[in-house]
């Protein structure tokens, strides 16, 4: 959650620092607690240990994808799939849908719980939930969309008889019902950015912008084949859908805003 505000701060206030900062926390955990594919749960002392928990997972999972928004780097969206792969391989209950609290190799418990609802923290189903349906749309894997729709279809008693105890729940369930609008702009690293900060001024907090630069490293197919020609190129979509490529900024720009003033009438 801290690298998240961070993230988000740093973009909205433009504070490199911020962004910077939460940047430096990815790479300790990535560092100190990310083992032979496995995420660990605490370190102090030089000691990191004890297998992590879906919270762990699901948080970090969406804290790398909102700060891939404020600086792109290939690794760290293939370190978010990574932690993704392991809640649906480790922690969904593939049955009933929806995931444990321990992972499926996790020390034998008396009782291996499955939450939804909000306490002291958001619900980690939840953030699971939100996190599948928006990587699944970046990526346009399926997998994703549909283990967030039987974590939904798991809650869906619980949300209709104590809404007010699964408001983070509620969120996802936004979040697959109306996907978010997702921009993808391609070119060279600076230009890029300059069109992610132009767009970011425009009001729109469900949407998701991704300054890719034109060398970026070992994208996956749905990322990849958003190319561009020889200028600055975007491209906006809608869940599995995307426009044609656009190269203009400012009419890039106008059509935004428009859209944000029909989403709000």
């Amino acid at each position: 959650m801290t690298i998240k505000g961070l993230a988000v701060a740093g973009r909205v206030l433009q504070r490199p620092d911020l962004t910077a900062a939460a940047a430096a926390a990815v790479d300790f955990i990535r560092h100190t607690l990310w083992r032979d594919g496995r995420l660990l749960a605490t370190c102090k002392d030089g000691r990191a240990h004890l297998p992590a928990y879906l919270d762990d997972y699901a948080f970090l999972a969406d804290a790398l994808l909102e700060l891939l928004q404020s600086r792109w780097r290939s690794s760290d969206l293939q370190w978010a799939s990574s932690l993704i792969e392991v809640l649906l391989a480790k922690f969904e209950d593939a049955g009933g849908g929806g995931f444990y609290f321990t992972a499926s190799d996790h020390e034998q418990l008396i009782h291996r719980s499955k939450t939804f609802g909000d306490d002291s923290m958001p619900s980690g189903n939840a953030v699971a939930a939100s996190v599948l349906c928006r990587m699944g749309y970046l990526l346009g894997e399926l997998r994703y969309v549909d283990a967030a729709e039987r974590t939904l279809h798991a809650a869906r008693r619980m949300l209709l008889d104590y809404p007010q105890a699964h408001m983070s729940m509620l969120n996802a369930l936004d979040d697959f019902l109306t996907p978010a609008q997702i921009i993808v702009i391609r070119g060279d690293a600076a230009e890029a950015q300059e069109w992610a900060r132009a767009l970011s001024a425009l009001y729109a907090p469900s949407r998701m912008l991704f300054a890719i630069p034109r060398d970026a490293p070992q994208l996956p197919p749905a990322l990849a084949d958003k190319c561009m020609g020889p200028c600055t190129t975007a491209y906006v979509c809608t869940g599995m859908t995307c426009s044609a490529p656009v190269t203009d900024l400012q009419a890039l720009a106008r059509e935004l805003a428009t859209f944000g003033e029909s989403a709000r009438r």
